[in-house]
């Protein structure tokens, strides 16, 4: 009898130190600048769509400089076609800088260096109140 009281004693101790040390999640308490860019990033140069949709705004618009022709994009659009090359990775060298950065909006350049060209994204990430979020994705070729 003594030796199932310790076993109960140190399960319910094992189960309070676990409760204690458990944190809780609030929306968008991971949703920071360098994660929203990370994710991108990885989405764009490595196929790995893992937490795209969270950090791309609901409202964000991407626009895609062709020659003369400007082509504009929702998320829904940009998600689906990045689907489309899931896990597909690109023989590219990316390096990135900032452009401009406060507390509440950041322009990063993200350059994509393939053979022969470079893709050109400035991506606007802006503090939505519920995490930052990439809100403007602006690409260039030259």
């Amino acid at each position: 009898m003594k030796t199932l009281k310790s076993i109960l004693l140190g399960l319910a101790l094992l189960v309070i130190g676990t409760a204690a040390k458990a944190t809780t999640y609030t929306e968008g308490e991971n949703l920071t600048k360098n994660y929203a860019i990370s994710t991108y990033i990885d989405a764009m140069t490595h196929g790995k769509l893992k937490g795209l949709s969270e950090v791309i705004d609901q409202d964000a618009k991407f626009s895609m400089l062709r020659g003369k022709t400007v082509l504009n994009f929702s998320k829904d659009e940009m998600i689906q076609s990045l689907n489309a090359s899931k896990g597909t990775e690109q023989t590219c060298t990316t390096t990135t800088s900032v452009v401009e950065s406060n507390e509440g909006i950041a322009v990063i350049k993200v350059d994509m260096q393939y053979d022969g060209f470079t893709r050109s994204n400035f991506v606007t990430v802006s503090n939505t109140g519920k995490g930052w979020k990439i809100t403007n994705v602006y690409s260039v070729f030259k």
